[in-house]
C-alpha cells in the first residue's frame, strides 16, 4: 500500500506561481512513476507533467516551460513548481504512483489552485 498527501494548493492570480507537494509513505520501491494531473470542472482528469525514478520526466504541452517536476528521493516527495500561471490552469491537482510490474495505481486527495484576479 502507499499513502499519497499533496499540499501547497491555493489561490493565485495570473503570472504567480505556486509549488505543490506530494509526500508517499509506504511500499516505495523499485522503478516508479510519480506524476501529477490535474482536472477542471467538466473536463477529463488530464497528465501534467512525469517524473520517473531515474530522473527522467515529461510534460503536457500546455505547461511546458512554466511547470517543473522534481522528486526527493530521500523524502519519498514529489513537487510540481508552477510559474507564470494562467486561469486556465485552474484545477484540483492529483499525485499520482505507480511501480513498474505492478497493477495498482495510487491517487492522493487532490489540492485545489485557483488562478484569478
Amino acid at each position: 500500500q502507499v499513502q499519497l498527501v499533496e499540499s501547497g494548493g491555493g489561490l493565485v492570480q495570473p503570472g504567480g506561481s505556486l509549488r505543490l507537494s506530494c509526500a508517499a509513505s509506504g511500499s516505495i520501491f523499485g522503478i516508479n512513476v510519480m506524476d501529477w494531473y490535474r482536472q477542471a470542472p467538466g473536463k477529463q482528469r488530464e497528465l501534467v507533467a512525469t517524473g520517473a525514478s531515474g530522473g527522467i520526466t515529461n510534460y503536457a504541452d500546455s505547461v511546458k516551460g512554466r511547470f517543473t517536476i522534481s522528486r526527493d528521493y530521500a523524502k519519498n516527495t514529489v513537487y510540481l513548481q508552477m510559474n507564470s500561471l494562467k486561469p486556465e490552469d485552474t484545477a484540483v491537482y492529483y499525485c499520482h504512483y505507480k511501480r513498474l510490474g505492478s497493477n495498482n495505481n495510487y491517487w492522493g486527495q487532490g489540492t485545489q489552485v485557483t488562478v484569478s484576479s
